[in-house]
């Protein structure tokens, strides 16, 4: 078994990393004061927003439980996937709301303490969700719309990368609770291919991307733990880059190395994009790709991959109080972000962005232009 230099706590590791957050650059940002009856506006130019934070508001018998990812069906309806807690076992883990932030249903209390990941795959004449849970569950599955089961995995053993166990059931192993390291299985994020596939990516475990084919089977990695080029250090997020004028190509997340790096569709290195603080995640739409930043920002790049703005930028307070932010919703300020961990864009633009914050908090920035 290889040892893993990057296998601490992802609470661990926060810590370590505020010193290496990257300068802010890019655009500046344009503030309106929250202490007026006028919007709260984040952006310049063409690529301004209005901030609406804790958008979706859940039932009272409902609580957030650290938010982590966020997708949107066709209809416009926005999923939120929260990590939850194992204590409470049949707490819904994924909450649907309607286009105006209206609570419709919620499932999935299997992901309870370990939710994570969430996609939305149009197949046909129907959509499916696609979801990853880390911790001690370890698994990903495929569910429609309402949460009904299509399918569940665990670790892909014929990789030939993880330790004995890790493919299957918490419940059927010899030690259950939440095993960290280079050999183990803790999947964090999706992206689709055209075939039909779809990529798996192994952020907290053994930091290997995974191909599967149309019918959910295995059948290659690239990746792994390393220094860089090729290689990663918690490889949160992974998405296909199609947008108009590039060569489709693979994003990953390097976020312990603060990076973006680029592959080919078949997993060959192509550069790196530096000056991130975390990077959690990617999505496209039109030209425009956003990346949400645990250090306190969501950046947006045109299909040149030059930063166009910085949204919600407040890293030089979050990093410099040892994120203790995070856990004091009383030092949260309007039009500021703390920790963004997922984002996606609604069919008009909008973005909508989900924090790592023990409170939970989802906000939308609704597209002006």
């Amino acid at each position: 078994m290889t040892s893993r230099t990057n296998s601490v706590s992802r609470r661990q590791f926060l810590s370590k990393a505020t010193a290496s957050t990257a300068a802010v650059i890019g655009a500046p940002m344009i503030l309106t004061a929250a202490k007026t009856d006028k919007p709260l506006i984040v952006g310049q130019g063409e690529h301004q927003f209005e901030v609406q934070h804790e958008w979706p508001q859940l039932p009272n018998k409902y609580t957030w439980q650290t938010t982590h990812n966020v997708a949107i069906d066709k209809s416009g309806n926005l999923y939120v996937i929260h990590e939850g807690r194992t204590e409470l076992k049949d707490h819904p883990s994924i909450f649907v709301f309607d286009s105006d932030g209206k609570y419709i249903r919620s499932f999935g209390a299997q992901f309870q303490g370990g939710g994570h990941g969430i996609e939305i795959r149009e197949e046909g004449n129907e959509e499916f969700l696609y979801v990853c849970a880390y911790q001690h569950l370890k698994t990903f599955a495929k569910l429609d719309l309402k949460g009904g089961v299509i399918w569940q995995q665990y670790a892909p053993m014929e990789s030939g990368v993880y330790a004995e166990g890790e493919n299957t059931r918490p419940e059927d192993r010899a030690d259950p609770t939440k095993v960290w390291g280079s050999d183990r299985f803790l999947p964090t994020n999706f992206a689709f291919l055209d075939d039909g596939g779809f990529l798996l990516i192994d952020g907290y475990g053994a930091s290997y991307v995974h191909r599967y084919d149309k019918n959910a089977k295995w059948v290659s990695c690239f990746g792994g733990v390393g220094p860089g080029e090729g290689k990663f250090a918690t490889p949160h997020g992974v998405w296909v880059d199609k947008r108009s004028g590039r060569v489709p190509s693979i994003v990953v997340c390097d976020r312990a190395h603060h990076t973006l790096q680029y592959f080919t569709m078949d997993g060959k290195y192509i550069e790196t994009l530096k000056g991130y603080g975390l990077p959690a995640n990617v999505e496209t739409w039109k030209n425009l790709m956003v990346v949400p930043e645990l250090h306190a920002r969501v950046t947006l790049l045109n299909e040149k991959n030059e930063i166009v703005a910085r949204l919600g930028d407040d890293v030089a307070r979050v990093t410099s109080d040892n994120f203790t932010i995070r856990g004091d919703k009383s030092k949260w300020q309007d039009g500021k972000f703390v920790h963004p961990h997922d984002a996606c864009f609604g069919p008009d633009g909008s973005i909508f962005v989900a924090e790592w914050v023990g409170a939970g908090r989802v906000s939308k920035l609704k597209r002006c232009s």
